[in-house]
């Protein structure tokens, strides 16, 4: 019996020993349900126990350590629901997608939060939206994307930013450009030198529940920045290339072409304006006569390009062109033809990028490499913009108490600018190509039509002023190409952007937290105007001039934080946060020039001899604040915040730099209340609401294009009297200036219903700016013109809606449609009390009551219809009892305020599709509701006929024959015909297609054939089409004017985007 116990209990521990053995290795494999496809770097970890892997390439993943006592394992991953299984030899699991698991964490001020708690309003974009738009700069990408930010470009230069305005515009004189933040620290460098690969997202903070912790920088709005990290699992090696072509993406004005038609247009004016009153005492061949020779003269037109039999004149007694004209002249030294100016000035060049990414994570590491080449050229010669960046993020977890991680990137750029936004430069090509007359060339060419070559061997362009003939009202003495071709505008830079931090688990949820940001931005800009031809060749006794400057901006911001977050009894949830900010920064400028240069081809000042002019600043900014936020919700139903921010800056008066600024939310979760809890079709519904307050600084000099750093003070140049020192002052400060304050109040709902199938959100926000700092025009017998006060208030209210619909979901196709839509009204409630409610500055009147955007502006009312002449209209009747004058001077009295011109609503809307492999995507941005000034169709319409193109309306002028039209008759006396009034508001109106993308993603059971997780070829093209109220005209150029700047480029790619 004894024996038989003991073999009975020896074969139990054998059994229990292969059952033990059996389920001490455990293999398995993890796909995923959407597509079927293997997840890689799932997670998989014994429940309880540290023991754990990651799935491979394939999804298979194996276990040799599972411990005997186990009996589960929990699977994750990144966007899909964590499964918990029963622990088997083999396991096969399917993951399933977790869309909201993706949006519960945003990124916010000083950290990130849960999208249900956030009380503030905020809009993510996310990297597909912004890596699927070319640009060489990140804000490009956000035109529609964002209910609530406009964008305006004054140029499609590759490299430029664009202007972004987030909820209207909070101030007249100081800055309304939001504070850009990068990982948790705001950055001064240039926003070109960010690659957009690199980005993760862009969050837009746009209420002081969401920004009021940023104090004085973030007044205008905040977009934060996030750039990638590593995902968990093996190293992923990621490969992008494009290649594409950029084309002029606005044409331009349509202009009459037909050189014949344009003599007979410039005859008309001239004849119609009857100098030598000829027509009038009824001597018509002596007025005919007369008209073309005053019409080929250097007073109007001043060239000849038909050849006109002997004794014949170029335009007849009808008007007509002469029957026997023949295009081409020559007299016997050059020959003169038109060229199309477009064609010469405009060319299709080439873009291309390539992008490299290493990324992974353990347990304790993260970290992210990325190395990234463009070549944007741009759309007219010798312009464009190149970039080499490179960035290392990564963070270690060094104790289970202490992580330290830094992010460090450097971006080298070299931009190849011209001059293309001074809308009347003579240099510009924009300019040229819209206001150049159709009888010009380009090129001069000998008595056989040859274009010539000098000595150099460069081509001969036609300045105007280097043949027989004379171009002296239009672009005079001056040729963009040219320019293009023989000067050189250029600028490149080095940008060096440092963060780092270290978190640090102290005690009992109270944690520190410690960032440093280092921004270092080196520009050197060089300009060289060629010695040989134009206003400043040789012979005008200049030889040309060469110019160099450098700036060099640092800036350093520091962090420390304290951070307190604990539940009690599961249903408190307490969030604190207090810290300390402060940041520096220098900007220092130095600039020199010379006169009389040797070489051509060296752009360095030791090149010129003659008048040297050298300059050089600093200015130095600071500010420093004290910060606190608590945020606490009641069982993740009921949330509350509150913000305090103290501010000093040192743009003020010592006694004034101290301010106080905070915020306060709410927010609802509704749908877990019980009277909603059955409505199944409600997946979320939150209400919420917050006011706040936050300061301005940012006063800018007159005319807004730089920053005042010392507005309290006044300000000298100095120069030499006699070998003694002389100044003047130039500014005049005013010590009692302070913070400019907006108020913001922001309330409404974010929504997910039928199961994602709809979401968003709908807001009202108001702003209100009281103090606002304002250059206020002062009497010029004070010595000065304007003074820096803080001049009453304004407020921007309007409503936001943001709308995405996933309307099919499906494993194999899905569709989804997105819209945003913003409102508002911008008016000025109060001014300086001595102003008695108006103040009249230029063309623009500001008004107590009625929008800041309104110009000022005399009144067209058409045209005389028995005389053709231009008519405006009068306040009030004059001494002749007339309501209407064709003297512009007396209308020049009489100005009318044009009431808002600003869009009612602008926006975007877009869709996505994919089935199988394939995506495609579209995106559009438009715009409603507004008007804007057209300087270049201003230009276009004038009767002066000195050359200038005229648009085809002006074959709509007045004429005995019709009488019927708005259009003024061709007069050369008539002076002041396109003259600023409102008959140059045009509506701002656009649907811009913005982007179609299109891409499909080879299966992996091909590419992992080849060693290839992922290939994925796509097409994609940028600012497609452009629907406006005249063709060549382009509103988003910004709020108040639009004129002859670089056209937004139109680029057409392929790409391929592997992945290892």
């Amino acid at each position: 019996m004894k024996r038989k116990l003991m073999l009975l209990m020896t074969c139990l521990m054998i059994g229990i020993g292969l059952v033990n053995a059996q389920i001490s290795k455990v293999t398995g494999n993890v796909t995923s349900e959407e597509d079927g496809l293997p997840v890689v770097g799932a997670s998989v970890l014994v429940k309880g126990t540290t023991v754990g892997t990651v799935t491979d390439i394939d999804g298979n993943f194996t276990l040799t350590n599972v411990p005997s006592s186990a009996g589960t394992l929990v699977i994750s991953f990144i966007g899909m629901q964590s499964q918990e299984v029963k622990i088997k030899p083999i396991v096969k699991v399917v993951m399933k997608s977790d869309a909201e698991q993706l949006d519960e964490v945003m990124v916010v001020a000083y950290g990130t939060a849960k999208k249900s708690a956030f009380t503030g309003s905020a809009s993510t974009i996310k990297n597909e939206k912004i890596t699927s738009r070319q640009t060489s700069n990140v804000t490009n990408a956000l035109a529609g994307q964002v209910a609530g930010v406009q964008t305006t470009s004054s140029t499609g230069q590759p490299g430029k930013d664009a202007t972004v305005r987030i909820r209207g515009i909070g101030s007249i004189s100081a800055s309304n450009t939001p504070l850009y933040v990068v990982d948790g620290v705001p950055y001064d460098g240039e926003i070109s030198a960010i690659n957009t690969s690199d980005i993760e997202s862009m969050t837009v903070l746009k209420d002081a529940a969401s920004n009021a912790l940023y104090g004085a920088r973030g007044a205008n709005g905040v977009i934060l920045i996030t750039t990638k990290r590593g995902k968990t699992g093996d190293a992923r090696v990621t490969f992008d290339a494009k290649w594409g072509v950029n084309k002029r993406g606005v044409p331009s004005y349509e202009t009459v072409q037909d050189p014949g038609k344009f003599y007979e247009m410039a005859y008309s004016a001239i004849y119609n304006g009857d100098l030598k009153k000829y027509a009038a005492a009824g001597d018509l061949a002596s007025a005919n006569a007369y008209a073309n020779q005053a019409m080929l003269s250097s007073s109007y037109l001043g060239y000849q390009v038909f050849t006109v039999p002997n004794g014949e004149q170029l335009i007849g007694m009808d008007g007509k062109l002469n029957p026997n004209a023949t295009l081409g002249y020559s007299d016997g030294t050059y020959y003169y033809r038109p060229d199309n100016w477009s064609d010469e000035l405009f060319e299709n060049n080439m873009r291309q990028e390539y992008n490299l990414s290493v990324s992974g994570a353990t347990e304790k590491m993260n970290y992210y490499m990325s190395a990234g080449y463009l070549d944007d050229q741009g759309i007219v010669p010798n312009s464009g913009f190149q970039r080499y960046s490179a960035r290392l993020k990564a963070d270690y977890q060094v104790k289970p108490w202490l992580k330290l991680g830094g992010n460090v990137s450097f971006t080298h750029y070299d931009s190849r600018e011209q001059d293309t936004e001074g809308g009347t430069s003579n240099a510009n090509a924009f300019y040229a190509a819209n206001i150049m007359g159709a009888i010009y060339p380009m090129y001069i060419r000998d008595a056989e039509g040859n274009i010539m070559t000098d000595e150099r061997g460069y081509k001969r362009y036609d300045y105007g002023s280097d043949t027989n003939f004379s171009r002296d009202n239009v672009i005079p003495n001056a040729n963009p190409l040219a320019s293009y071709m023989l000067d050189m505008m250029r600028y490149s830079g080095d940008v060096i952007s440092g963060k780092w931090f270290a978190d640090i688990d102290i005690w009992g949820g109270i944690k520190a937290k410690v960032n440093i940001g280092i921004d270092a931005n080196n520009v050197r800009y060089t300009n060289m105007v060629n010695p040989y031809y134009g206003q400043y060749s040789e012979t005008s006794g200049v030889g040309g001039i060469v110019s160099v400057a450098s700036q060099r901006t640092f800036s350093t911001n520091q962090q420390y934080l304290l951070t307190y977050n604990k539940t009690f009894n599961n249903v408190h949830n307490l969030d604190v946060l207090a810290g300390y900010e402060n940041y520096n920064y220098k900007y220092q400028y130095l600039y020199g020039s010379r006169e009389k240069i040797y070489n051509p081809d060296v752009p360095e000042l030791n090149n010129g001899i003659l008048n040297q002019n050298n300059s050089s600043y600093t200015n130095n900014y600071a500010t420093e604040g004290w910060l606190f936020r608590v945020q606490y919700d009641y069982d993740g139903k009921y949330f509350v915040s509150g913000s305090y921010r103290r501010d000093a800056s040192s743009v003020f008066h010592p006694d004034n730099r101290w301010g106080n600024f905070w915020s306060i939310g709410a927010g609802w979760l509704m749908n877990k209340e019980s009277f909603l809890e059955n409505q199944t079709w409600i997946d979320m519904l939150k209400f919420k609401i917050s006011y706040g307050l936050q300061g301005n600084d940012n006063l800018m000099y007159e005319g807004g294009l730089y920053r005042n750093y010392y507005p309290y003070m006044d300000q000298y140049t100095l120069s030499n009297s006699n070998s003694d020192f002389a100044t003047s002052l130039y500014y005049k400060g005013n010590p009692e200036i302070t913070w400019e304050t907006s108020h913001s109040f922001n309330t409404g709902f974010d929504f997910t219903f039928w199961g994602g199938k709809l979401s968003g959100t709908v807001e009202y926000f108001s702003r209100k700016t009281t103090d606002m700092l304002y250059f206020k025009p002062v009497s010029p017998s004070m010595g000065y013109s304007r003074f820096p006060e803080n001049v009453g208030s304004m407020i921007n209210r309007g409503v936001e809606l943001d709308l995405n619909s996933n309307i099919f979901s499906t494993k194999d196709f899905t569709w989804d449609v997105n819209f945003n839509l913003t409102h508002f009204k911008n008016e000025v409630l109060k001014l300086a009390p001595d102003l008695n409610g108006q103040l009249i500055d230029g063309s623009r009147i500001y008004r107590e009551g009625e929008s800041m955007y309104q110009l000022y502006l005399p009144k067209y009312v058409g045209v005389d219809p028995e005389t053709g002449q231009s008519q405006w209209a009068l306040l009030e009747p004059n001494e002749a009892g007339e309501t209407v004058t064709t003297s512009y001077t007396e209308a020049s009295s009489n100005r009318f305020a044009t009431g808002d011109i600003l869009p009612k609503v602008y926006g975007g809307f877009g869709t996505s599709l994919t089935f199988k492999g394939f995506d495609f995507s579209i995106a559009f941005a438009y715009q409603l509701g507004g008007r804007i000034l057209d300087y270049t169709y201003q230009s276009l319409m004038s009767t002066d006929a000195q050359g200038s193109a005229w648009h085809v309306d002006m074959l709509k002028a007045w004429t005995p024959e019709n009488k019927n039209t708005d259009v003024p008759r061709m007069n050369v006396q008539d002076l002041y015909t396109s003259s600023l009034t409102d008959r140059w508001l045009t509506s701002s109106d656009y649907l811009s297609l913005q982007n179609i993308t299109f891409g499909y993603t080879l299966p992996k059971s091909l590419t992992r054939k080849i060693k290839v997780e992922g290939i994925r070829l796509y097409f994609v093209a940028d600012n497609v089409a452009l629907l406006t109220a005249r063709k060549g005209f382009d509103p988003r150029q910004g709020y108040v004017a639009a004129d002859n700047v670089y056209s937004p480029i139109r680029t057409i790619s392929g790409g391929i985007s592997l992945n290892f």
